[in-house]
């Protein structure tokens, strides 16, 4: 019972959901759970730890009776608190929408800060109620997609569910050998070829999970199509879509733009952002 899984709580309905979904991350892992919450007005305290937490609280009980949960309230700044937070957990779930402490997370900057600073994964919870079917896996290819092929592969196992690892490729995202003459308006890119090496990219990029965790069923989905499209359509399917923190090649910029905000506020199930530990 060294992990523990930390879940952001304002009081609002989405932080209640992400309490749920903590919950459930939790007991999957034999983990214990903490509930923590930010503030900046002392005179917000007293209601918020015997209101609010203590009805999240109950609620985490509620789903997963047994449950070893704590609460903590830290006084500062959003980003600040579930930075430091993250430190001590294997996973830090937030809701898509919130007020007060955390109402700020999804809006500007935020969210891709605590992504690419924090420590351990990060689960955002957004889209439909409970949603069923694969964990959906973005891959690659770069180094730093091995902790979300890892965290994804656990996440299958965890669930009993099957991976949908995905990668898409188009000849607009990378820059790609052509044959032709020189002139920069007549290029000629030899598809077959560009498919066969995003074919190797994705089957190398899980290949050490597949042997690894035999008893995942896998699914390998190239895709020639526009990133951000096609992981939404996918993600409708899915009950976890799960990202790194870092890209190159089909997934440039993943958590710097389009794709990171069309993800973040518009996919069909959960959001895992995973990068390494430091």
């Amino acid at each position: 019972m060294n992990d523990t899984v930390i879940v952001g709580v304002d009081g609002s309905p989405s932080s209640l959901a992400a309490v749920d979904v903590a919950a459930h991350e939790a007991r999957l892992r034999g983990a214990r759970l903490r509930i923590v919450h930010a503030f900046s007005r002392p005179a917000d305290l007293d209601p918020m730890i015997h209101g609010t937490l203590a009805r999240a609280e109950q609620r985490a009980h509620d789903r997963s009776p047994g449950l070893e949960i704590a609460r903590t309230v830290v006084s500062g700044e959003t980003l600040t608190v579930l930075r430091s937070e993250s430190r001590h957990a294997v996973l830090t779930v937030v809701g898509g929408r919130g007020r007060g402490g955390f109402g700020e997370l999804l809006l500007g900057s935020t969210v891709v800060q605590l992504a690419a600073h924090g420590h351990g994964p990060l689960m955002v919870v957004r889209g439909r109620p409970a949603p069923e079917g694969p964990v959906l896996l973005a891959v690659d290819g770069s180094p730093a997609g091995a902790a979300a092929a890892d965290f994804a592969f656990a996440e299958a196992a965890l669930r009993g569910a099957p991976l949908v690892a995905m990668h898409v490729w188009n000849t607009w995202s990378e820059p790609t050998p052509y044959e032709g003459p020189a002139d920069p308006l007549h290029v000629v890119v030899d598809l077959d070829r560009l498919r066969e090496r995003h074919r190797r990219l994705l089957a190398e990029a899980v290949a050490p999970w597949r042997d690894a965790r035999p008893r995942v069923a896998v699914e390998l989905r190239l895709e020639r199509a526009r990133v951000r499209h096609a992981l939404l359509d996918a993600s409708r399917e899915a009950q976890l879509v799960v990202a790194g923190a870092r890209g190159h090649g089909g997934f440039t910029g993943m958590l710097l733009g389009s794709v990171s905000q069309a993800l973040l506020y518009h996919a069909g199930c959960p959001v895992a952002v995973v990068r390494g530990r430091e």
